[in-house]
């Protein structure tokens, strides 16, 4: 697929390193040499130096035969320009834009092929408080994944000494829960990934994902860990686009503080919360710590636009009792030297941000992406189609599917329909959908035509051998 990314910053940049690794071919396009420099150094990539909007410039990265243009520069504006031009003067099938201001992404009707001709918006903040806003509602976890709207989860735990389930055969797992039904999709031991059977010993320290419906997350963490209690009082740092959201996502729920350094911002705040306290001034002052009680504090959220500044608060406010400390690390290099430490759990808005970009770039019917342990491994929601004749998946039990070294089927969502009959007393398949069920993949589940299959590779290298597999053959058009 031949790809213009416009923007080389940490979400451009992270991007063009995903989809080069995987046969595609990349151009990226930025008025910062120094940038493209760089990225051309670590990847085989095309490079354009210039203004992402002109026509001039993107005709120089091969707009007129590109199967996609996606926008993810700093400025609103240009990105929306761009997709404009693309659209207008060359025909570009698939336009993909980043969006930060909520005046232009909540405007009703604004972004459709007769005003604004953007197919897919990207709002890099509204994902990473959406991440965030679900890591807050499971406490506890390290990485909480939402599939199929929600419905199904994939999430990460640390196993401690203690857990009911450490130190014993995973088989033992629906022993100690026989109502409540799960899949471990993968564990990684000291870094490593083991791929998980029913002999498996679950160690302490080992991080695990395991799947399960939303509603029984909880009851599968308990068996790993000793639960958190829910939270209760959280302090964001930081008031600009991030925390806003965050705060008005939480306030109804949490008793929540908001500390911003600018006064104006501060009086911009107020104006746009409900419930929130807003204080003025530096999430790195003691004395200011010290009177919001930080010390009876469930989570502090670090969310400015500095690395530093959010790693030097979040260390000053675990230090000063803070339970947990979450904190936004843009630069890669830093994210593994802080976490696990004084800082509970580092967020990549890059990492947070790639998987819905990747969504729209893999082929098949692919609805969900998420990259995990810094784009090494992925999980991706994907829906089988075909019959037993056309597809390599309709119709087999999870067993007997042909699966990718390093690949694990946690999951299917799949549609209960409302019992119709035809003319002759058939039933039929076409009743409204009554609800969604998640079904957990056990070895003998049989996938359906429709299934929405949950899939975890800790090797993103096989990400294409899964997409080949869910493809259809020719019999079935």
């Amino acid at each position: 697929m031949k790809i213009i990314i416009l923007g080389a910053g940490r979400v451009g940049g992270t991007l063009a390193a995903n989809l080069s690794s995987e046969a595609n071919d990349i151009t990226v396009v930025d008025s910062n040499e120094l940038y493209l420099r760089e990225l051309r150094d670590r990847i085989d990539i095309r490079v354009v130096v210039g203004h992402a909007s002109h026509p001039d410039v993107l005709l120089q990265a091969g707009i007129e035969d590109a199967d996609m243009l996606i926008a993810v520069t700093g400025i609103d504006e240009i990105n929306m320009v761009a997709c404009q031009i693309a659209h207008s003067l060359f025909r570009t099938p698939t336009k993909i834009a980043r969006i930060r201001s909520q005046e232009y992404a909540g405007y009703e009707g604004l972004f459709r092929s007769e005003a604004v001709p953007v197919d897919v918006i990207i709002s890099p903040e509204q994902l990473v408080s959406d991440y965030i806003c679900r890591l807050i509602e499971q406490p506890g976890a390290l990485q909480v994944l939402d599939f199929a709207d929600g419905q199904a989860q994939l999430v990460a735990v640390k196993a401690y000494y203690g857990g009911p389930l450490v130190g014993q055969e995973l088989r033992y797992l629906r022993k100690h829960m026989p109502n409540v039904d799960t899949r471990v999709a993968a564990i990684y031991r000291r870094n490593r990934p083991i791929t998980p059977d029913g002999s498996t010993v679950i160690e302490a320290d080992d991080e695990v994902f395991f799947i399960a419906d939303k509603a029984d997350i909880r009851s599968v963490m308990s068996e790993l860990r000793r639960l958190d209690r829910p939270y209760k009082r959280i302090i964001i740092a930081g008031g600009g686009n991030i925390g806003l959201r965050l705060a008005k996502a939480l306030e109804k729920q949490y008793s929540v503080k908001v500390i911003e350094y600018s006064k104006s911002r501060c009086n911009f705040l107020t104006e746009n919360l409900s419930h929130s306290i807003v204080l003025n001034g530096s999430s790195s002052n003691q004395e200011l710590l010290l009177e919001e009680n930080i010390e009876d504090t469930d989570v502090f959220l670090a969310v400015t636009n500095s690395d530093e500044a959010n790693i030097m608060s979040s260390m000053l406010a675990k230090r000063m009792g803070a339970r947990k400390v979450l904190t936004l690390i843009s630069n890669p290099a830093y994210v593994d030297l802080v976490q696990g430490g004084e800082i509970d759990i580092a967020i990549s808005p890059q990492q947070a941000t790639i998987g819905s970009l990747l969504t729209h770039v893999r082929r098949g019917d692919i609805v969900n992406v998420h990259s995990l342990r810094r784009g090494a491994a992925e999980a991706i929601e994907v829906i089988a189609h075909g019959d037993e004749k056309t597809s390599k998946v309709v119709g087999r039990a999870v067993e007997d599917i042909d699966l990718p070294e390093g690949a694990t089927i946690g999951a299917i969502v799949r549609e209960v329909r409302e019992p119709t009959t035809n003319e002759q007393g058939e039933p039929t398949n076409t009743g409204a959908i009554i609800r969604h069920d998640v079904v957990i993949a056990h070895d003998d589940v049989v996938i359906e035509t429709g299934d929405h299959v949950i899939v975890f590779l800790v090797d993103k290298r096989y990400t294409r051998d899964i997409e080949r597999l869910f493809q259809v053959g020719f019999t079935f058009f």
